[in-house]
């Protein structure tokens, strides 16, 4: 519900009349001069985030694409008569696919290289350095938190 509004008396003030000229070019003053403000990035780096999802495309990619192909496969199997494969089998065959998707889903961001030459191969010692990272930037928010309670 709306609160009522007292009157004002409006007798002695004036209006005042703008030009439509005058009152868009006033418009036009003000949006120019604003200026937008540069943002400071502390984000993943492009160089770093390429690398991340290269990795994460061979490390995670390729078993969850095995795990849903599991299901195919046996498909196949079973309606040729080939062999008999029990169900269960090949839900655990696939979500075994599935977890180790996730586990190299895990692996391919922490084991990125955040410089700007690639790094090894595998990446493995870059692994506990990422983790402290991760741990650092969570770290502020969970102080902040604590704070206010």
């Amino acid at each position: 519900m709306k609160k009522k509004q007292s009157k004002k008396k409006t007798k002695f003030k004036k209006k005042k009349n703008y030009s439509e000229k005058t009152a868009f070019a006033n418009i036009e003053k003000a949006s120019s001069t604003e200026t937008i403000p540069k943002r400071s990035s502390t984000g993943i780096p492009k160089y770093v985030a390429d690398r991340m999802a290269r990795r994460i495309f061979f490390t995670a990619g390729i078993p969850t694409i095995l795990g849903m192909s599991v299901f195919v496969v046996s498909y196949i199997i079973v309606t040729r008569n080939i062999a008999e494969i029990p169900p269960s089998s090949t839900i655990a065959i696939s979500a075994l696919f599935f977890l180790l998707g996730l586990a190299g889903l895990s692996f391919g961001i922490l084991s990125a290289s955040w410089d700007k030459e690639p790094g090894s191969f595998f990446g493995i010692e870059n692994i506990p350095m990422n983790i402290q990272r991760a741990k650092a930037a969570f770290k502020p928010a969970t102080q902040n938190f604590e704070d206010k309670s």
